[in-house]
């Protein structure tokens, strides 16, 4: 499969406002290739979910922020969301995007096996921030995050899905693909420096 490019994806014919990420199989080394290398003027909150067994705490927190300049943290209830912060859902709860723009977590059942869920995720920031959303789908070995991306989609967001040839685990990035296609099919290179191009703060 070649990179595909929507002719509608213009990184600045819009304000983009934040940024949600999702991974499972293989996805700390992706999320590594497409976040370290961001600069500490980035200028966009990302929020990622990433599948971990629920029965340890999550060491992704401390993981990204020994190797990231922007500031990183484990996502909590009721946190207002804050430009230039990378938000990490905690093992066992769902996160969610408020309308206020505030996070919050939930315990409710699995959605797609998992939670956090990435559709979870994914489909209340589409609520929240519209068109200023993009979403990325990155290597997995489940359906979760398809729906959210193509929810992203409906709201009039922008969506990226890794290249599945290049994806640890294919599942994830071609369920995506099969359900709605996005606006883009990028490498992990590629997608690291459309971020440097949509975090750059506007003069």
């Amino acid at each position: 499969m070649s990179p595909h490019t929507s002719t509608s994806f213009d990184p600045e014919s819009q304000a983009i406002q934040a940024v949600v990420i999702g991974a499972s199989a293989g996805g700390v080394d992706a999320l590594m290739k497409v976040l370290v290398g961001l600069p500490a003027s980035f200028s966009l909150p990302i929020m990622v979910v990433l599948h971990l067994p629920e029965d340890k705490p999550s060491r992704l927190p401390e993981i990204l922020a020994y190797r990231l300049q922007l500031r990183v943290c484990e996502a909590m209830d009721k946190q207002p969301i804050e430009p230039g912060t990378v938000y990490v859902a905690p093992t066992g709860y769902h996160l969610s995007v408020e309308a206020d723009l505030s996070l919050s977590l939930s315990g409710e059942a699995p959605v797609n096996y998992s939670r956090p869920s990435i559709d979870v995720l994914m489909n209340s920031a589409a609520d929240a921030y519209g068109v200023g959303l993009v979403g990325i789908l990155l290597t997995g070995a489940n359906h979760d995050g398809a729906q959210g991306m193509a929810r992203i989609k409906a709201r009039g967001g922008w969506t990226v899905v890794q290249n599945p040839e290049q994806a640890q685990s294919n599942t994830m990035p071609l369920a995506a693909i099969r359900m709605r296609a996005p606006d883009l099919i990028l490498s992990l290179g590629d997608i690291h420096a459309l971020l440097l191009k949509l975090g750059r703060e506007k003069s």
